[in-house]
């Protein structure tokens, strides 16, 4: 990971300052949602499910290969929007999601992170392309299911709604009337970026790892943090 400069210091002070409601994406901001439930395992799982019932031919060589099991879903949605079939997939990945996240690994410096801008007056909300039924559990068993409820906006049986496109960050900030500028996204992926931008949120990058964030930069991700720690800092420090 890059050091910080001090202009992107004063960058993340200031989105941080600004923020009265912060939307997080789940899985890479708050856990690893697949860290030990092998999210390719589950990936291979659904192109063998569909392989079984000659439905192969759905998917390309790449989707085929590829290690994200949400990619398939969306893939089996391109082709057969509103389905029976992608409703199955998709039940059968929530159940998986549902199944990984009692080995999910905590993000370093989430909890803390989350409690303090409780604490301190902001309003958060989850904006997530995962089950809201995962992120339901895993917030509940690690005791931060206050913390955001009931603003817990993830995938539902309308799959072109998933980011890139806003429709889960529009849905949080109409229900917490609160305006985009007003707003803080934090987000691992493109995707997150470039909902946010669609939405008008400022958008903070986490990325665990230099792949990560050459990813973010190269989407335009100006500010980015290998760590929530010193978005801790700032918030312990603000005025």
């Amino acid at each position: 990971m890059t050091s910080q400069t001090g202009s992107e210091t004063d960058g993340l002070r200031d989105l941080i300052t600004r923020a009265r409601v912060v939307l997080w994406d789940f899985d890479g901001p708050i856990c690893r949602l697949f860290a030990g439930h092998s999210a390719e395992r589950v990936a291979s799982d659904l192109v063998d499910w569909l392989g079984q019932r000659g439905l192969s031919g759905l998917l390309k060589e790449q989707e085929r290969q590829t290690d994200d099991p949400q990619e398939i879903l969306r893939a089996v949605n391109r082709r057969h929007p509103g389905s029976d079939l992608v409703a199955e997939i998709e039940e059968r990945l929530t159940k998986e999601e549902l199944r990984a996240a009692p080995s999910a690994m905590p993000t370093p410096y989430a909890d803390p992170l989350i409690r303090t801008w409780t604490a301190l007056g902001s309003r958060l909300a989850i904006t997530t392309n995962n089950s809201p039924r995962v992120v339901h559990a895993y917030l509940t068993g690690r005791g931060l299911f206050s913390c955001f409820a009931p603003h817990i906006y993830g995938r539902t049986a309308d799959l072109h709604q998933l980011k890139p496109d806003p429709h889960c960050l529009n849905r949080a900030l109409s229900a917490m009337g609160a305006a985009p500028p007003a707003a803080l996204m934090i987000g691992d992926a493109p995707t997150d970026l470039e909902a946010a931008k669609t939405a008008g949120v400022p958008f903070l990058g986490y990325a665990r790892n230099e792949d990560k964030e050459k990813r973010l930069r190269k989407a335009g991700a100006v500010n980015v943090v290998g760590s929530l720690k010193p978005i801790l800092e700032a918030l312990r420090i603000r005025p």
